[in-house]
C-alpha cells in the first residue's frame, strides 16, 4: 500500500497537493480527474521530491496534460 512506501509528512503533503490541484478545476471531483492528478503526484513523491510545492506542481502538470488531451 502507499501507506508503506511514504512517511507521514509526505503523506500529508500528497493528499494537500491532491486536493489544492483538484479543488482548482470544475472537474476535479471526478474519479479520473482525481485518479490522474494522484498518479503524478505519487510519482513525484517516489522520485524523492515530496515538498508540498513540488508535489502539487506536479499535480498541476497532470491537469494540464489532462485538458490538453480532452482539447486535442
Amino acid at each position: 500500500m502507499i501507506e508503506e512506501r511514504f512517511d507521514s509528512r509526505t503523506l500529508a503533503n500528497m493528499n494537500v497537493a491532491l486536493d489544492r490541484v483538484c479543488g482548482c478545476t470544475p472537474h476535479g471531483e471526478e474519479h479520473a480527474t482525481r485518479r490522474r492528478v494522484a498518479r503524478y503526484i505519487i510519482k513525484c513523491a517516489g522520485s524523492g521530491r515530496t515538498t508540498l510545492g513540488e508535489l502539487t506542481e506536479a499535480g498541476h502538470r497532470a491537469l494540464a496534460k489532462a485538458t490538453a488531451a480532452a482539447a486535442g
